[in-house]
Order: C-alpha cells, then structure tokens, then sequence
C-alpha cells in the first residue's frame, strides 16, 4: 500500500509536469503566432496560411478564422498553400461558403511539388478568386466516397448529383471549366498541373510564393457586381499560423493518433481499477482518454464502433473477474477489431490504419495471455494458504508426541496429534488439520 503522503507527492509532481509540459508548448506557440501577424506600413501586404492534411472542421475554422484576419488587417489577399486529400463533405462545403463571400481576393496554390488538392480539395481551388498549381501537383478526384454501398444505389446517385451540380456552380461562378469539374465528380477524373492549366481548371502555374505574387498581379475579382483589380507589386508575406487549440487538434483529429489515445486511455482506466493506488495508469489513461473524446468530437464518429470498443474494455475487465476459461476475452478480441473497423466514417481519409488495429489487437492479446495463463497456472498449483496450504508441510517435533505435543512449522508453534509416538526433535509432516490441532506423522531424516 501506498501511504497517504506518498501518494499526495506523486500527485504534486506529476501536475507539476503536465502544467509544465503544457505551459512551455503554449509560450512556443504564443511566440510563433506573436509578431508576423501584424502587417507593417508602406505596401500592401498579403496574408499566408497553410492548409495541410484532411480536410475536417478543424481547417474550416482555421479558413475562416485567417479570412476574418485578413479582413480585419486589411490585407491586399489571403494566400492558401493547400496540400490535401480531401476528406469530410459538410467541412468543405463551410470553407466554400467562407471563400465565395470573402471580402478579400482569395488565391489558392497547390504547393509544393509533390502536393495535391484531391476529392474536397478540389471545390476549395475551384472556390477561389485565383488558382494556381506548383511543378508536380495534381488535381482531381471529386467523386463522393464516404457512403456505404454500391454506388448505382438511389442514395449514391443523389450524392454524386449533388456534388457535380455544386462543383459545376462553383466553376462557373469563377470562370472555370464547369464540364471538367462536374467530370472530376461523376468520373473521377484527375489531372496534372499542366493539363489543369490547359483545361482552364486553374489559372496558371508558380513555382515559388514571388511567382504566385507576379501572376496574380492585375487579376480581376468581383464580389457581387463589384469588379476589382488585384494590386500586389512589391506586396510583403505575412505569415498567419493557427493557435496552440488548432495545432492541437489538427494533431489529435488524425484517425490513428485519435485510435490510440482512446486505446490507452481504456488501458489505463483498466489498470488503475485493477491495481488501486498505482496513480500513474489512472493519470496518464485519463488524460488521454479526454483528449481522444476531443478528437472524436471533431471527427465523424460511428457511434457504433465506438460501442463495440467500450463493449471490448467491459468483456476485458469482466475476464479478469470471473472465470470464463478466456471466453469473455475471445469476445473482447472480437468486438475490438469490429469497432476499431467501423469507429469512422468518412471514406478512406478518415479509417484507422490496419497496422495500428493489429498493434493494438497483438498487444490486447498478449497481455490477457499473460493475465489469463497466470491465472490457469495458479488454479494448477498447490494450495499455499488457509488449511488446505499446510498439508504437506514439514516441521520439528518440540517435545515427544505421545500421540500429543507441540510442533514448530516454519516460524509458528503448533499443537499436533500424531498417530504414532514421535521423539522430540524429530522431523513431522502435517497430514491433516483438525481446528487448531495438526494431524502430523514422522519422516526419516534426510541425508
């Protein structure tokens, strides 16, 4: 057992960390965000901010929080290095909504080489009031894919039309290819940069941010009937990186990062119910437990896969409690694969990778290995404690046993009964236990 005292410095210290730990990565952050934000006299200056990964709500609010920026500082444009995949329809639709009645020109670049604006990807270039691609990137992909089923289903097919008539608005509102975009649904289509440039998918090509500058300069935007000329000669970079939250939870919304936080977090929660007072599972399960339920917010959660998971934890703790001869564990195994399949929606962007579901099986299951053939082992073994544990164990006679007398078994002195005459000193062996009277008979001496 853990003393009082013990246990309140364990604590102490360990709060001590987490608060230092999480101070330190809040003053990084401040002190990244802090400062380039601020545009400086004598120019016009052009916001930049990065778009990378999956599009979720976490980019959505990051999109409209730098447009809200730009407005506010009165940027001469928002620049969007974009690099996705694509990800979750409503997501991109909210950043669609934002680029379309942005009060400042918008120019999204597919950068750097080696990047793509695939599937959602696609609505937020064609979105923009100019587009560009860098040497190597691609474009395309917009079918939908986060339904379940055939794809002539009634359900998919209305899916699919109403991405391509959106898509097809979208074009034709920017002056884009509006066929090209409504194939890039229907058929999934997708094309290189040079390809998009001919196509009128995007405007042209840039290679660096000067060359995004120099040909976007004097491009026509419009808002409405209001039509204005981008001024960007001699315009200044300034950076706009998202806060501490947002890199935060674009580091927790990725799938597996998610999977296995809320993996250890059960783990831990199992441990310390396990093996109360041992503080550290029940502190480290914890926490990560809630920042795994803040990514899931943010995420598109099957909730059903999420039930089977919880379902998973219950069989485990269950198995440690009864004797089920490793049947509730089986269905532990079972319905922890299951849910981990399942825990998301979305398509491919958005599913927990095979390798991290096999860890996280390989290790459930070594470790109930462990748990339960120990337990086998122990129900195997001999009896070491009550009445039954001092059958067969031996003693010395404390004086001669006529059949009555006491005997010394390890540290304790008995009072014994044996069924033949015993001398004092002689070696005993207990037979039987009746109350607080061993049965015992006498052994050769060894040796």
């Amino acid at each position: 057992m853990h003393s009082p005292r013990a246990v309140r410095v364990a604590l102490r210290w360990g709060a001590l960390t987490i608060a230092l730990t999480l101070g330190g990565v809040c003053a990084a952050s401040l002190a990244s965000a802090a400062g380039p934000e601020t545009p400086r006299p004598g120019g016009p200056t052009v916001l930049v901010t990065r778009l990378e990964g999956p599009v979720s709500p976490v980019m959505a609010e990051v999109l409209h929080h730098a447009i809200a920026r730009a407005v506010r500082d009165h940027h001469a444009a928002l620049v969007l290095e974009l690099d996705t995949p694509g990800g979750l329809e409503t997501s991109m639709r909210a950043m669609v909504k934002d680029l379309l009645a942005s009060e400042v020109p918008v120019i999204a670049w597919v950068a750097p080489s080696g990047a793509r604006a695939a599937s959602a990807g696609v609505f937020i270039v064609m979105a923009a009031d100019v587009a560009l691609m860098a040497p190597g990137t691609n474009i395309g992909a917009a079918t939908p894919i986060n339904l379940q089923g055939p794809m002539d289903s009634t359900l998919a097919r209305k899916a699919t039309n109403d991405a391509a008539a959106f898509a097809r608005t979208i074009a034709l509102q920017r002056g884009r290819n509006a066929a090209w975009a409504e194939r890039a649904v229907r058929e999934a289509v997708a094309v290189d940069e040079r390809e998009a440039v001919r196509l009128a998918v995007v405007d042209t090509l840039a290679a660096t941010l000067d060359e995004v500058f120099a040909r976007a300069n004097g491009t026509r935007w419009a808002r409405g009937d209001r039509v204005r000329v981008l001024e960007l000669s001699d315009a200044r970079v300034v950076r706009f990186d998202p806060g501490f939250r947002h890199r935060l939870l674009a580091l927790l919304v990725e799938p597996n990062v998610a999977y296995l936080l809320m993996m250890i977090g059960f783990y831990g929660i199992l441990f310390e119910l396990q093996n109360p007072g041992a503080i550290l599972p029940g502190i480290v399960g914890g926490i990560s437990l809630i920042l795994a339920f803040l990514a899931l917010s943010v995420l598109p959660v099957n909730l059903a896969g999420v039930a089977l998971i919880v379902l998973a934890m219950v069989f485990f703790l269950a198995e440690l409690k009864v004797a089920s001869h490793g049947l509730l564990g089986a269905g532990g195994i079972l319905a922890l694969v299951l849910g981990s399949l399942i825990l998301f929606d979305g398509g491919p962007v958005f599913r927990v990778a095979w390798p991290v579901i096999g860890g996280a099986t390989l290790v459930t299951l070594t470790f109930f290995g462990v748990v339960i053939g120990a337990g086998l082992r122990a129900q195997r073994g001999r009896v070491t404690t009550g009445a039954p544990g001092m059958i067969g164990r031996r003693g010395v006679a404390l004086e001669e046993l006529t059949p009555q007398g006491r005997v010394r078994i390890g540290d304790e002195i008995w009072s014994a009964h044996a069924a033949a005459a015993v001398a004092s000193g002689a070696p005993v062996e207990v037979v039987g236990i009746e109350g607080l009277v061993l049965r015992v008979r006498g052994v050769a001496q060894e040796g």
